[in-house]
């Protein structure tokens, strides 16, 4: 999804020693000649509370994969990035990165990741966004707090909004557009911003004390929802395959209902495949990380998780052969120009890992590095 997301603003091969973050190393790996990008940026979520979300890049030219690039490039922030980041994109020569809890979006610079802008949006969670404005969904507030024994002790439960952001100004365009309980992913395509509504709290709280299972639809020229799609309990991904075709994913509800991929074509809407625990889309491709025992929460459980790679040329779904197998806790996957991406979380509290592999089976040999805590979302400049 972030590889559909971002712009080309110059040739990825040219020289990068002139920007400001020149005097950074961190790791040296091995990155092809052939990978077709100038910086792989790999957002890292942080604890909730701790305020320790950082972001890492990997620079392209010289193979120096560098942890917290944003601290090291802010140093005047003593507040660090923030609390819980959620969600990064490249629009032209700026990415652009949720701090979910700490309630901003940041704008920064992708030549040398220097702060730009925060805008305030309440719990924000995803983005998307055209040749006029960025998109973010919003958990407007809604939050639990647990107290013993996770009793909840304090709770909000809202509906979700998605706000508009000027992409010259970074300023609020407009009053933002209600939508469902808790919406995370977005995607446009043909004028309409597509949003998927989870109810992740609104499962344990009030008045239904069920999750969302609505995709609203946004007509950009009016910003207003017309109309709602049901599709699977607790969504979570929306992207776009080129071709007419709007592909979600379901959380579940990680007991009795599993995690699931659907595909969208109008008001067609198919499951077409399960166990879904992360996915992510690349040209003809979309690859598939699930675990086949995800159900299982039985202390003995054994779970692997195993990446899959579906043809979805001329709308069909089909499986290729090809398949990996991890260990570990993946959290996060990206695929771009060919080559995969995996974060893996680790124990969630210190800091994990990135791997990159080579999704055409060729020679090139994976590396795997240190990350922040909670390594989850990617985009390329």
């Amino acid at each position: 999804m972030a590889a559909a997301m971002c712009f080309w603003s110059c040739d990825p091969k040219e020289d990068l020693y002139d920007y400001k973050d020149k005097a950074l190393t961190g790791t040296k790996v091995n990155v092809p000649e052939s990978f077709n990008a100038k910086k792989v940026f790999v957002l890292n979520e942080g604890q909730m509370g701790a305020n320790n979300a950082s972001l890492d890049v990997l620079r392209v030219s010289d193979g120096q994969y560098i942890t917290g690039v944003w601290k090291k490039m802010n140093p005047g922030e003593p507040a660090g990035l923030g609390d819980v980041a959620n969600d990064i994109v490249v629009i032209g020569n700026e990415v652009w990165i949720t701090v979910n809890n700490s309630g901003y979006v940041e704008v920064i610079s992708a030549q040398d990741e220097t702060h730009i802008a925060a805008i305030t949006v309440p719990s924000p969670r995803s983005i998307a966004f055209d040749d006029k404005y960025a998109y973010v969904s919003s958990y407007s507030g809604a939050y639990i707090t647990y107290g013993a024994d996770w009793k909840i002790v304090g709770s909000s439960n809202p509906k979700g909004h998605v706000y508009r952001i000027d992409l010259a100004t970074h300023k609020l365009a407009g009053e933002p557009v209600e939508v469902g309980y808790q919406p995370e992913g977005l995607a446009c395509y043909d004028g309409k911003l597509y949003v998927a509504n989870s109810g992740g709290l609104a499962s344990q709280l009030p008045p239904d004390y069920s999750y969302d299972n609505k995709l609203s639809v946004i007509d950009l020229s009016t910003f207003k929802v017309v109309k709602d799609i049901v599709v699977e309990i607790n969504l979570e991904k929306v992207y776009y395959d080129g071709a007419g075709q709007i592909y979600l994913t379901s959380m579940g509800d990680f007991y009795t209902t599993p995690s699931s991929l659907w595909v969208i074509q109008g008001d067609h809407v198919k499951k077409v495949c399960e166990h879904v625990y992360k996915s992510c889309i690349l040209g003809n491709s979309v690859y598939v990380l699930g675990d086949e025992n995800e159900l299982d929460n039985s202390e003995n459980a054994t779970h692997r998780y195993e990446l899959s790679r579906y043809s979805i040329d001329g709308g069909a779904f089909k499986p290729t052969f090809f398949n990996l197998a991890f260990d570990g806790k993946p959290y996060g996957i990206a695929c771009f120009d060919g080559y995969l991406f995996l974060a893996d979380a680790g124990d969630y509290f210190n800091p994990g890992t990135l791997s990159m592999y080579d999704t055409y089976d060729s020679p090139f040999k994976p590396w795997t590095v240190p990350a922040g805590v909670c390594p989850a979302h990617f985009a390329i400049w």
